[in-house]
């Protein structure tokens, strides 16, 4: 069974932030009381790390999404004479 790859990247960015802040939290105990400081910097490696080696995941992603958006029927635009309509009859 293959997973959606919208949900693959989102796994593999949660991952790329929380074993960062693992690791910050684990190997360096001035993290343990400085916690915001232990997430900013495992934010900013996370998103080396995304924007490293997760090009591949996220094009899947974003392929998915648009053919999903192109598939979708467009809504039909009102006309002229609808709008002129719903204003006489709203007055």
């Amino acid at each position: 069974m293959k997973l959606p790859p919208l949900l693959v990247y989102s796994a593999l960015r949660l991952l790329a932030f929380l074993v960062p802040l693992g690791i910050l939290w684990f190997f360096f105990p001035i993290f343990r009381e400085f916690w915001w400081l232990a997430a900013l910097f495992a934010a900013l490696i996370g998103i080396s790390i995304s924007l490293l080696f997760l090009r591949a995941p996220l094009s899947d992603a974003s392929r998915t999404m648009y053919a999903r958006r192109e598939a979708r029927p467009a809504p039909a635009a009102p006309t002229d004479e609808d709008v002129e309509d719903a204003e006489d009859n709203a007055a």
